[in-house]
């Protein structure tokens, strides 16, 4: 399926970096143009990689984006000796954009939104904060909370059983299409079948069982709510009116938890706003970086 972000991306000059950060070595990638006034570093969602990002990307021409791959997924290796829990991530961004890009604007998507106002809760410096589909309340508690407890019990039997079968089971295609159609809301058929196909193709990319299963139970229970209280910096939450992870309600109720947030909802999608409406969420994000 062509991509349909992929002439705007196109347009937007990409090349791929690497840091030494925690002890391990941070792939990364840098879009646009390292002279730019601003410069985001987006941090990606729970099984994604930096592609993830790449549709959101495409609408912000004239801004750079840095976008690394979370430690144990995608091309960037886990970080030996450490839990992959919320305070080694955390920990490895505020590391990440003091090495590669001091006092960027931060962005978290879906978990990376957990991880980003943890690291910025604990002491990283940014002139402001953007978060796209924020997890604003316990996902065992969102309006599939069932689905999200058999997650938990899915991760777990990934985690437990023989290491081939439970490698098996966590990279299974039908299971992948499975969480897939539960997430995207899009009636357009060429759209879903790009969703879908970004799904195949990247949500497998995580070293191994451990990292995956860490990464999870980290995922479920966390939620920016902890955090936002703690958050002086200018702050914008992308929500979606669709979103099953975590209700537009709660984003209206996390909204009112720090200083000073800023909140844009937008309408028929869910917890996919950076493959379905990427436009409108460049869109906020443009306006509120003035």
């Amino acid at each position: 399926m062509p991509n349909p972000y992929a002439d705007r991306l196109a347009q937007i000059p990409v090349v791929r970096r690497e840091a030494s950060v925690l002890g391990g070595t941070t792939a990364y990638w840098v879009y646009g143009d390292d002279a730019a006034e601003t410069t985001i570093v987006a941090v990606h969602g729970f099984r994604g990689e930096h592609h993830g990002l790449d549709p959101v990307v495409a609408h912000l021409p004239g801004i750079r984006v840095i976008s690394p791959d979370l430690p144990g997924f995608g091309e960037t290796a886990p970080l030996d000796g450490r839990p992959h829990d919320l305070d080694t991530y955390a920990a490895w961004l505020r590391a990440f954009v003091e090495t590669v890009a001091p006092d960027a604007v931060v962005l978290g998507h879906s978990f990376g939104s957990i991880v980003s106002s943890a690291a910025v809760a604990g002491g990283l410096s940014t002139p402001r904060l953007i978060l796209v589909n924020p997890i604003g309340a316990p996902a065992l508690e969102g309006p599939r909370g069932i689905l999200t407890r058999l997650a938990v019990f899915y991760y777990l039997a990934g985690a437990k059983l023989p290491r081939a079968l439970g490698e098996g089971l966590l990279r299974n295609g039908l299971i992948v299409r499975v969480m897939s159609n539960a997430m995207a809301k899009t009636r357009d058929p060429g759209l879903r079948r790009f969703v879908h196909e970004q799904h195949d193709e990247y949500f497998s990319r995580f070293a191994d069982r451990d990292v995956l299963h860490e990464a999870f139970v980290t995922s479920v229970s966390h939620d920016v709510r902890e955090f936002a209280p703690r958050i002086a910096q200018p702050t914008l939450l992308v929500a979606a009116e669709k979103d099953d992870i975590t209700p537009i309600e709660a984003e209206r109720h996390l909204a009112t938890l720090f200083p000073d947030a800023r909140l844009v909802e937008i309408a028929e999608v869910g917890h996919l706003i950076h493959y379905e409406t990427p436009h409108a969420a460049a869109r906020a994000i443009a306006e509120f970086l003035g």
